[in-house]
């Protein structure tokens, strides 16, 4: 790839002044001239960092295959013209406010541009220096929107010991994409984790996290919370429950990605999986201290986290002898309880309180990292020194040092939650019934799910002359909140009375009146399908109702998925357990349940021309599940919530 490893660079702009971006970009460049030739570029002429510079790109021998941009946005235009002109094929734009004539040209002459608005592109693979900052090599593949929030993860990087492979601030995305950036380091050997910052997700993240992930190459993705990603206002409760952030980590699951909150959150964790995901999450703790062990094991369980066994209290005998760390652990790690371990306490003190200590204390560091390799049993630290040779040693062997706990079982949280993407399936063709507004169209559309018995009614007549049983339900057919709008009327005995006092409120037009459900032990829940503005279907299930925004307890999954995933999805609601029979009740059909969830995902799928499927409620019993009321939105189109008629 022309960014990650070109044979030869020039940076327009060039400058001897430390203040000045060009001088940082060219102090980089010239880091890798024993790979590639580097070619510095001031109009002004003379040296830069004591090397020789042209006035322009035309006084070069060849074309640069990149180009840095470093030059005011007034200058740009020219500069790109020029380059175009001789044949240049990359372009870095560090300059904000490249304007869209100038990105045209570029992409017309078949060039590609990174930026603009971005701070640069470093691989420590290839010598290729081309940003601010200082980068130290190691394995965390950093791929940011951001310049400054990347450049933090790379400074942070750095003091973890785990350092910076490749680095790549997509800025405004004008042309090469965050999504390209990712999938080339699916090939990058010396990439073995990625560190991902973004402020909005273009086509493809989800398949190129996935790549990742099945390359052995873990991702870590920070992001921007629900206020910078807003939802559009919801007609629908699907709409209504479903946050950026949640479908953000339902992408997460698909990919077999984590999201983090915070840039030392993403380094933490890459740290730990930097060497490899942990098996599990059993983690055996071993501390010198009682109390340090307590808390460790408190906090291991806050972070989701299983203690299986009680924490390991060396107590004197780590002073007594040091090795005794060492083979705590090494007990832990081959006892086949636990999948990581996680060290706590005055370890890595030993050397700066007592130096004559050091030695040792480096030597057993060397053998805890030689265990944890050995092994495969991921190993964390927690040390009450910041920093010391052992803690050094310890990095330096790829075994994570934290100075606070939190840090360290937080991270080791995260990881467990790294795991395999989330099954999916390929959606069946369906045969497409076409779109028609309203509840009866909406039961017609959705044919697997079972709705109660109904018929259209328009008339009082037509309702006495009912041969359905009640107790009854009576319904304006085209309304899509109907509780809001008094559209909806239960438990009726005298259904023709009801349905003259709804007439004379919403007027003539297609009633529905329904059979009542009368079983007992049922659970009410909501199943919601909708088209997510970055990440394409999303499904959703969780307790309905009039209820459902006010209790917000649901789980969320990319569409399509299977009825195992929907499985998944029942265990993580809150009322789980009204499912599987609560205080003596009979457990509700769950099978039937995650089939109905599977194929609404798969529905919305395979029908482009809709935009939202909601069933709630849905009640569900020991027989079986009933839909009580759906709601189907076309893709692109508006409907008057009182009306039903559609607007322009």
């Amino acid at each position: 790839m022309i960014f990650s490893d070109p044979a030869s660079v020039a940076v327009v702009g060039a400058s001897d002044d430390p203040a000045k971006w060009g001088h940082w970009l060219a102090r980089g460049a010239l880091t890798g001239r024993d790979r590639r030739a580097v070619h510095l570029v001031n109009r002004g002429g003379g040296s830069v960092l004591s090397e020789p510079t042209v006035r322009s790109l035309s006084e070069l021998a060849e074309a640069p295959e990149l180009v840095v941009l470093a030059v005011p946005a007034a200058h740009v235009p020219a500069v790109v013209d020029e380059a175009l002109s001789v044949g240049v094929r990359g372009f870095v734009g560090i300059t904000s406010g490249i304007d869209d004539g100038v990105i045209a040209r570029i992409r017309a002459a078949g060039a590609r541009l990174l930026g603009p608005n971005c701070l640069g592109v470093f691989d420590a693979a290839t010598s290729l220096h081309l940003a601010w900052g200082r980068f130290q090599p190691g394995s965390l593949g950093v791929v940011s929107q951001s310049g400054q929030v990347g450049l933090e993860i790379a400074g942070l990087a750095a003091a973890s010991g785990i350092g910076v492979s490749r680095f790549v601030s997509v800025g405004n995305q004008a042309d090469v994409t965050a999504t390209e950036a990712l999938l080339d380091l699916v090939s990058h050997d010396m990439t073995t984790v990625v560190g991902v910052y973004l402020e909005s997700f273009g086509p493809g993240i989800v398949t190129a996290m996935s790549e990742l992930r099945a390359a052995g190459k873990p991702v870590v993705l920070l992001t921007v919370g629900s206020s910078r990603a807003a939802q559009e206002a919801a007609r629908s409760h699907t709409g209504a429950l479903t946050s950026s952030l949640d479908v953000v980590d339902a992408a997460c699951r698909r990919a077999g990605a984590v999201r983090v909150a915070t840039p030392a959150a993403l380094v933490d964790l890459a740290a730990v999986v930097s060497s490899g995901v942990p098996r599990g999450s059993r983690v055996g703790v071993v501390s010198d201290s009682g109390g340090q062990g307590a808390i460790a094991a408190d906090l291991a369980v806050a972070a989701g986290l299983s203690v299986p066994r009680n924490p390991v209290d060396l107590a004197g005998a780590g002073e007594q002898d040091l090795e005794n760390y060492v083979r705590a652990i090494d007990v832990l790690a081959r006892g086949g309880e636990v999948d990581s371990v996680v060290l706590s306490g005055y370890f890595g003190s030993y050397g700066p309180d007592t130096p004559s200590l050091e030695a040792l204390e480096v030597a057993v560091s060397d053998r805890i990292c030689s265990l944890a390799r050995e092994t495969g049993v991921s190993v964390v630290v927690h040390s009450m020194c910041a920093d010391s040779a052992a803690v050094r040693t310890l990095k330096a062997g790829g075994v994570p040092v934290q100075h606070t706990i939190e840090r360290a079982l937080n991270a080791l949280g995260g990881a467990a939650r790294l795991g395999r993407p989330t099954q999916t399936v390929v959606p069946q063709t369906k045969a497409v019934v076409p779109f028609q507004p309203g509840y009866l169209a909406a039961r017609e559309l959705l044919s697997f799910v079972r709705f109660p018995k109904a018929h259209a009614v328009t008339s009082a007549a037509e309702v006495k002359a009912t041969n359905l049983n009640g107790p009854y339900a009576l319904k304006a057919d085209w309304l899509q909140h109907k509780s809001e709008h008094g559209g909806v009327k239960i438990n009726l005995t005298d259904p023709a009375t009801a349905f003259d006092e709804m007439t004379a409120r919403l007027g003539p037009g297609t009633y529905v009146l329904e059979e009542m459900d009368t079983r007992e032990n049922t659970v009410e829940l909501i199943i919601g399908a909708k088209r997510d503005h970055s990440f394409g279907p999303v499904i959703l299930v969780g307790a309905g109702g009039i209820h459902a925004e006010l209790l917000k307890d649901t789980a969320i999954e990319l569409a399509p998925v299977t009825p195992a995933t929907a499985r998944e999805m029942l265990a993580r609601l809150i009322s789980a357990p009204l499912l599987s029979g609560w205080r003596g009740a009979e457990p509700v059909d769950v099978t039937a349940l995650a089939e109905v969830i599977a194929q609404i995902s798969e529905t919305l799928v395979a029908r482009p021309d809709l935009a939202e499927i909601e069933l709630n409620p849905v009640r569900v019993g020991p027989d079986g599940v009933l839909a009580v009321d759906a709601l189907i939105i076309p893709s692109g189109d508006k409907v008057n919530d009182t009306s039903g008629r559609r607007v322009a």
